[in-house]
Order: structure tokens, then sequence, then C-alpha cells
């Protein structure tokens, strides 16, 4: 079966593992995410995931309310690592191969972030999970996700959301939005459509890096897109 990429960085949102819970993380819905990434890993795709804490604490959270920002931001790095651990135990126990990195250093529960060894996992055919985001206060996962692509020379970065792609409007306050098949990133930025943070978009716009957004809760729907299929909206130069 033919692929379009051959190293993709998958982000994926805190809030995406909870499902519909209120917090923490839905069972079936991790489930179902290891059976896609299971699904592309045994093509032969090589698979680097950045994961967001927004299921169990946000830093921009804790900062309205009172809270020092870099003291919020740090909380939330350290929440992004317990989701990489989470999703590495779930993908090791359906016999996906994974490894947790982390940019913010705990022993004894993640590798140090390092380029060549994290490129040295995937090419071994393991699963990289990045946790702890850029490692520095006031940046987001969504930077995190642009920034670990461009270090391991990802071919996509794919942005996993609720929602089947980049609207118009919200679709759900909307219905009369239409969904983009295609966009440059100049439209995206100046349409304002909130698909990545302003720092992520600059850099994927540098570093010629296409960016793909879909509904990671769409059945096979990463599989389709490793094989360039038609899904969601691809965001290219």
């Amino acid at each position: 079966m033919a692929i379009a990429y051959r190293r993709i960085l998958l982000k994926l949102s805190g809030e995406a593992l909870m499902g519909p819970d209120a917090f923490g993380y839905n069972a079936e819905i991790m489930a179902g995410f290891v059976r896609q990434i299971d699904a592309v890993a045994g093509l032969g795709v090589q698979v680097g995931i950045v994961v967001g804490g927004g299921n169990l604490f946000r830093g921009a959270t804790g900062a309205l309310s009172g809270m020092d920002r870099a003291t919020a931001d740090s909380m939330g790095m350290l929440a992004t690592v317990m989701n990489a651990l989470a999703l590495k135990d779930a993908l090791m126990a359906a016999g996906v191969p994974a490894r947790v990195m982390t940019a913010v250093t705990i022993a004894h529960v993640g590798e140090a972030f390092e380029r060549d060894a994290a490129v040295r996992h995937l090419e071994a055919g393991r699963v990289v999970i990045f946790g702890g985001g850029t490692g520095n206060p006031f940046f987001t996962t969504d930077t995190a996700s642009a920034l670990r692509a461009a270090e391991i020379g990802a071919d996509l970065m794919l942005k996993a959301t609720k929602v089947d792609g980049v609207y118009t409007a919200d679709p759900k306050k909307n219905p009369s939005a239409t969904k983009y098949d295609r966009l440059t990133f100049d439209e995206a930025i100046a349409k304002n459509l909130g698909v990545l943070d302003t720092a992520a978009f600059a850099l994927c716009r540098e570093q010629k890096m296409p960016l793909q957004v879909f509904s990671i809760f769409k059945e096979d729907a990463l599989l389709r897109v490793v094989r360039g299929e038609p899904e969601g909206t691809l965001v290219t130069l």
C-alpha cells in the first residue's frame, strides 16, 4: 500500500485524550487513537507525536486565575509529560514500540530530548512521543509541534482536532460555514482562522512544512492522510 509521507509529526491535544469526559483519559478514545497510529506505523510511516496537556492542566488557565505565567506554563509542561507516558503505555500494550522524549528533564520517566536520538528511534520503527512542550514557558504545544517537526525532518505536520478541517467560521456556531480543502499559510494568517498560533505558523512557513488539519475522531482518517487521500484541510506555501 503506497504512502505519501515517510515521516510525520502528529499534534494531539490533551482535550482529545479525554474525549467526552470532563477530565483525564477516556479509555475508548485512547484505544481508537492507538489503532490509527498502529495502522500507519504498520505501513512503515515514522511517527512522532507532540501531546498537549489541557485534559490535566492548562498554563494559560492557571495564569488567568492569578498564578505566575511561567509557573503555570511549567505545570502545563509537566501535564504533557504525563499524557506522553499515558499514550506510550497504551501503545506498548497494543504491541506498538514507543518512546517518550521530554524537553523537561525528569530522570527515570522519559529520555531527555535530543534530535539525533529521536531520529534513530524513528528509523528503528518506534513511535516517539515528545512531552514537555519546548521546555520553555510562553510557548504553546503548537509551537513545540512545529519545532519538533522541523528538527526531525518530518514530511508533514498534522494537527488532529475534533473538526474535520479548517472552516470559514466555527461550524458549531455558524451552520453556513464552509470547509477549505486547501489554504496557503498567508491566507490562513490573513483570514485569522486560528489554525495554529502565530509562532507555529511562522515556523512552518519558514521551513516549508506542509500542515494537514483533520479530525482524529473519524475512523481511519490518519491512514487516509498518510496515503495522500483527501482528508481535512492542507495548508501549504
